[in-house]
């Protein structure tokens, strides 16, 4: 297996201007989700501008365009096909919201709290139905069949979530499911449909499926460290959300495992209880260190890349390619 050094200069260096060296193709993504997703009802505009243009990392549509990129299609309608990700993404956030009760996204109210949970939830559908009619327009039904499915997936991830809030498994296997339907899903096929667009074939096709499961995966886990040791002006959300929102996540699988069972009963009741106080939240971190939890859940995540830059050495060596190591590494050492 390939190694990538975790604190080389040259690892190092590229990591700080990752983002910076896909600005262009930031500014033509913007453009294009500004043109595709307008509706005839100033209201719907009004919601679907405020949760698609919160500062979101693009990270979906970006690697849509490496993956056509990677294969040789670089034109406008790669962009256009960009926008599909980023609109379920936009959706699956607005829904996600109103079933958790989410009180930040993107380090400010979450639009139901604005405009409630019916107008909200309506919003996200017309969203979901952008992002599958857009991709409808492409003449592959590979690509509109691979959003269908995805969608579906993520659905099921979000009811699996919800379930698992009322009836907690503390299992690595349930958590996996969880984070594959909700989250992976969503960021390999961004990488899939960008691969069948520009005419990949199957085994290509596979690999950068696989490079975006396994960095969806690896995504997943950061954030599950992220709830419990980044800045909040900098994540976006208050620290501790997923703790409060009763949600498993690996640091809690691993803690649930090796606590003692007075340690086990208080976890238990942490996650049922809703707010977490900022003595309670500094006690379940120290509890994630001392069971290492956090840095088991590190160590996945950069297996999990290990495995996805591993995957991308059927292709040619060329600029995209070394672009997406780079953007794999990015996403194991983000800190929002």
């Amino acid at each position: 297996m390939e190694v990538f050094p975790e604190k080389g200069s040259y690892h190092r260096s590229n990591l700080k201007g990752i983002l910076d060296s896909f600005r262009p193709d930031f500014e033509k993504i913007e453009r294009v989700l500004n043109r595709h997703f307008a509706s005839h009802i100033p209201f719907i505009n009004e919601i679907s501008q405020y949760i698609l243009f919160a500062g979101g990392k693009r990270l979906r549509p970006l690697l849509t365009v490496c993956a056509a990129r990677l294969l040789g299609r670089d034109d406008e309608d790669v962009f256009n096909l960009s926008a599909v990700p980023e609109y379920l993404h936009a959706a699956s956030l607005l829904h996600d919201d109103v079933v958790d009760g989410g009180v930040m996204r993107r380090g400010r109210s979450p639009a139901y709290k604005i405009w409630g949970n019916k107008a909200t939830v309506l919003v996200g559908d017309f969203l979901y139905a952008k992002a599958l009619n857009l991709a409808s327009r492409f003449d592959d039904i590979r690509i509109a069949k691979a959003i269908a499915d995805t969608v579906a997936l993520m659905s099921e991830g979000e009811i699996l979530q919800l379930l698992q809030v009322e009836t907690p498994s503390f299992d690595e296997k349930t958590y996996l499911e969880i984070i594959n339907k909700k989250t992976a899903s969503l960021i390999s096929v961004s990488c899939k449909i960008g691969a069948l667009f520009a005419g990949a074939g199957k085994s290509e096709v596979q690999a950068l499926s696989d490079y975006g499961l396994y960095l969806g995966q690896a995504f997943q886990m950061i954030d599950d460290i992220l709830d419990y040791t980044a800045d909040t002006s900098e994540l976006g959300k208050a620290i501790g959300t997923d703790l409060a929102e009763g949600k498993i996540t690996l640091p809690l699988v691993v803690a649930i495992e090796k606590a003692s069972s007075r340690e086990k009963v208080m976890l238990s009741k942490l996650l049922r209880g809703g707010n977490i106080s900022e003595k309670k939240l500094v006690w379940v971190k120290d509890l994630l260190v001392d069971t290492g939890g956090l840095d088991y859940t590190h160590r996945r995540a950069k297996a999990l890349i290990d495995m996805a830059c591993k995957g991308l050495e059927i292709f040619a060596p060329v600029e995209t390619k070394d672009l997406l190591h780079d953007l794999a590494w990015f996403v194991l050492e983000r800190r929002k």
